[in-house]
Order: C-alpha cells, then sequence, then structure tokens
C-alpha cells in the first residue's frame, strides 16, 4: 500500500492511524514463538514518516538548477545523473523498479558529486531533495 506523501505532515502517529483506518478492521492475537516480528503496518508507518516536506523557495539554488536540467533533458554534469533509483532504504513510497531517476545537485567547493541529490518520480513534480546521500528525503512542494 502506498502512503501518499502529505500524509508525513501529520507525522508519524497521524499517519500510523490513517494507515490502520484504510487498512480495515484489525483483531488482536497473542504472540506466539512464530510471531517475533514487527507487524507491517508499524514498518510502514515508520517508512513514511522518513519522507518530510521542503518548500521549493527553500532549496538550494543548485537544486534549482538541477530542477531546470531535469526539466530541459540536460544535459547534466555527470554520466550518473538520470540513472533508476533503487529506493535501498525504503524511505520512499515502494514502486516498481525504474519508477524513480536520480540527479546531481553540485555541491559548492566538492571535488565530488558530494551528497545532494533530487530523485524523481513518474508522477508529475513528484521531486524528492536530499542533502545527505539518502539518510532522509523531502517531497518538494512547487507551490511555496
Amino acid at each position: 500500500m502506498r502512503i501518499p506523501p502529505r500524509i508525513t505532515r501529520l507525522g508519524g502517529s497521524a499517519a500510523l492511524l490513517s494507515l490502520l483506518l484504510a487498512s480495515g478492521p484489525v483483531t488482536a492475537q497473542a504472540a506466539t514463538p512464530a510471531t517475533t516480528s514487527t507487524t507491517a503496518y508499524s514498518a510502514t508507518a515508520f517508512r513514511a514518516a522518513a519522507v518530510g516536506s521542503i518548500c521549493y523557495s527553500a532549496l538550494p539554488s543548485q537544486a534549482h538548477d538541477t530542477l531546470d536540467l531535469i526539466d530541459q533533458g540536460g544535459p547534466f554534469p555527470y554520466e550518473q545523473d538520470g540513472t533508476v533509483f533503487q529506493n535501498r532504504e525504503g524511505l520512499l513510497p515502494d514502486q516498481s523498479t525504474g519508477y524513480y531517476h536520480e540527479y546531481t545537485v553540485i555541491t559548492p567547493g566538492s571535488d565530488n558529486r558530494g551528497a545532494r541529490r533530487i530523485v524523481t518520480g513518474e508522477q508529475n513534480e513528484e521531486d524528492y531533495y536530499t542533502a545527505d546521500h539518502y539518510a532522509s528525503f523531502d517531497l518538494v512542494d512547487h507551490d511555496c
């Protein structure tokens, strides 16, 4: 089940509540030795809480440059730009392989690609910004 990024603005407990309400009735079961893992509900809620939001105007100017290049179709400064982002960290909503693509946001003073990226989804203006090399993501709000 995909949780829309806007739910994360409400916080982790609200995301969990929304997920539980959307999932229908839940029955309590006693824990048995075979039932020792956490439920899918809590894992999904934690993953949804990992995505925040950021106003387009709050992005660094280099991120604006990257988004402009994406809109224009390039050319991009690094050969890795535009490659499939695998979402191995599991922080973005689950999608099929090939749904997300990554692009470098140039970091002034860095002699390599740095840690900043824009990750795009196939939906219109589904852009995520990370300043810490995929440890966290913010969905870009293009309306502010």
